[in-house]
């Protein structure tokens, strides 16, 4: 690529699906693509006119292949890179130093990510896991609306033979409860029967979660917004986007025990391929909490139903969450490390 690239204009490279950063002749960063600035999750008028240790934590493996293709006059390729930028994002990749010749000479950097294959694989495990959820949601939701309906009869019938009426209320509470089952019930079994998709702010749904969280646990949770302002609105389902961030929210308040930071970020993402799909733009939700961390032996399984790390868990939260990311064709990904555990949800602009 980089030998046509010589005579093009800086415009072309945002065109491209490669992440391309172009440093001149000092080293210093004269232009990022869209597709390096949504791998990063940094902005090109921030960076630009900067060294690349304002992106990258640790350049030693980058300025070493820079100086072999300065040295050598010609393109040096890194087969396995690590990176680790300055907003905590580990990245496995590939990196083709090229010399080029605009207006002046430059270093032409392209990246590509080892894990992109892998994570169309993830893609397609989403898909394949989210459809065996619903139909195990469905069938348990089966077996359980048949037994609620027997228990709300019996205490019904118990209620008539009761002599004290104080004892009526334990009735009562259970007639209450079988109700309250049923219709989680019914929720369960036609999920996608009364979906509203409209214009939403997504910065809406996470103030509305925050306040929720916050009268929950209202001493020692700080969560804190980093918010993008200029997001345009997205096409979805309210209520749905709102429970997938509070059963996000409450999971990490809870392994918290009410005490610690969660980080709700919102930026958006530029050239992002969802289940194959190109898309121009999306909305990428992160929320991050500084708790312990998802036990090694869960991370495999945390989206599975009945899944929970806490006794007294049901471990559907981030089976729906997930059900309903999918119903508005995003991804939901998380990496997770003892302080830093971060979900990142992402959506497709229209």
């Amino acid at each position: 690529m980089a030998h046509y690239m010589a005579h093009l204009p800086y415009l072309t490279l945002d065109y491209l699906s490669t992440a391309v950063i172009l440093l001149d002749e000092e080293l210093r960063v004269v232009h990022l693509n869209p597709a390096a600035e949504n791998l990063f999750e940094v902005s090109g008028k921030n960076l630009t006119g900067n060294f690349l240790q304002m992106l990258f934590a640790d350049t030693v493996q980058i300025e070493n292949a820079m100086q072999r293709a300065l040295r050598d006059n010609a393109s040096y390729i890194e087969h396995d890179l690590m990176l680790s930028t300055h907003a905590h994002n580990k990245l496995h990749v590939r990196c083709t130093v090229t010399p080029v010749r605009l207006d002046t000479p430059c270093l032409l950097l392209e990246f590509h990510p080892m894990d992109r294959s892998l994570k169309l694989a993830r893609e397609e495990q989403m898909l394949d896991q989210t459809q065996a959820n619903r139909l195990l949601l469905r069938n348990l939701a089966h077996e359980i609306k048949n037994p609620l309906g027997g228990i709300r009869g019996a205490a019904q019938l118990l209620e008539q033979e009761l002599e004290k009426p104080a004892l009526r209320e334990y009735t009562q509470v259970i007639v209450q409860e079988a109700d309250r089952l049923r219709a989680l019930m019914e929720k369960l079994l036609t999920p996608q029967r009364n979906t509203q998709h409209s214009a939403l702010n997504i910065h809406e749904v996470l103030e509305r979660v925050r306040s929720v969280v916050l009268a929950e646990m209202p001493e020692g949770l700080k969560i804190q917004r980093d918010y993008d302002t200029s997001l345009p609105a997205l096409i979805g389902d309210k209520e749905q986007m709102i429970q997938v961030v509070l059963n996000i929210v409450r999971n990490a308040a809870q392994a918290m025990h009410g005490k610690g930071l969660i980080i709700l970020r919102t930026r958006i993402a530029r050239q992002v391929t969802l289940f194959k799909k190109r898309h121009r733009l999306a909305v990428m939700v992160q929320i991050i909490d500084d708790g312990p961390g998802i036990p090694p032996e869960l991370r495999d399984k945390v989206f599975y139903p009945l899944v929970s790390g806490r006794a007294d868990g049901h471990g559907l939260g981030l089976t729906l969450a997930q059900d309903f990311v999918s119903q508005h064709h995003g991804t939901i990904e998380f990496d997770s490390e003892p302080g830093n555990t971060r979900f990142t949800v992402m959506l497709p602009l229209p």
